[in-house]
């Protein structure tokens, strides 16, 4: 029950992020977007799903979202649409400070040289912030991946579910909550490091 509790988790950290990178660069387009309706819509979802907790967000896809919609998701995938819509609001805004701490005189000179504002935005901006984001990204990742232990309130079986299952079913609360610490652990250290590597790596010196 551990290992696939593990699998679980996994799989929702990276199905998450896979969901929230482009949904967050494109919430970040959309707010720096020159139509005022596109740029207001990106800043009330951001501002909605960055200030409310985590486990609100799935509670409320869990419970109330079947009875306002009639739309009904399985456990998992309830979870997944919290942690994508609640990853995206952030990304969304790590990708904004990426786009505009990179110097309007590049883009300006991209144009200058025949470049569309599109074209400047995809071939000078972004892979440029990128670089700059990408600690932070990995820095996201990690919190994600024990944020995913949030979703055990709504039975999706991943680490810290089948954990306190197995409390439940074997009165051995000590042992597994200890286990499931040092397997959290044990999984959370080596991409925190990975992290570090990542920063010192990545840095962007002015």
């Amino acid at each position: 029950m551990l290992l696939d509790g593990i699998g679980i988790t996994i799989l929702l950290t990276v199905l998450t992020m896979l969901v929230a990178v482009p949904g967050g660069i494109l919430l970040a387009l959309m707010r720096l977007s020159s139509m005022p309706w596109l740029a207001r819509g990106s800043t009330a979802f951001v501002e909605l799903f960055r200030n409310l907790p985590l486990i609100l967000v799935v509670y409320w896809a869990f419970y109330v979202m079947p009875m306002v919609s009639g739309i009904e998701f399985s456990a998992f995938n309830t979870g997944l649409l919290a942690l994508c819509l609640n990853v995206s609001a952030y990304n969304s805004e790590t990708f904004r400070a990426g786009i505009q701490s990179i110097r309007k005189g590049q883009a300006e000179a991209a144009v200058a040289l025949g470049f569309s504002n599109t074209q400047a935005m995809f071939k000078i901006i972004l892979p440029q912030a990128w670089r700059r984001v990408l600690p932070v990204l990995a820095s996201t990742w990690v919190a994600l991946f024990k944020d995913t232990s949030l979703v055990s309130v709504i039975a999706v079986g991943e680490l810290a579910h089948a954990s306190m299952t197995i409390r439940s079913q074997t009165f051995r609360v000590l042992e597994m909550l200890t286990a499931m610490a040092v397997i959290y652990w044990m999984l959370g250290y080596p991409q925190a490091k990975l992290v570090d590597w990542i920063r010192e790596k990545y840095k962007v010196n002015e």
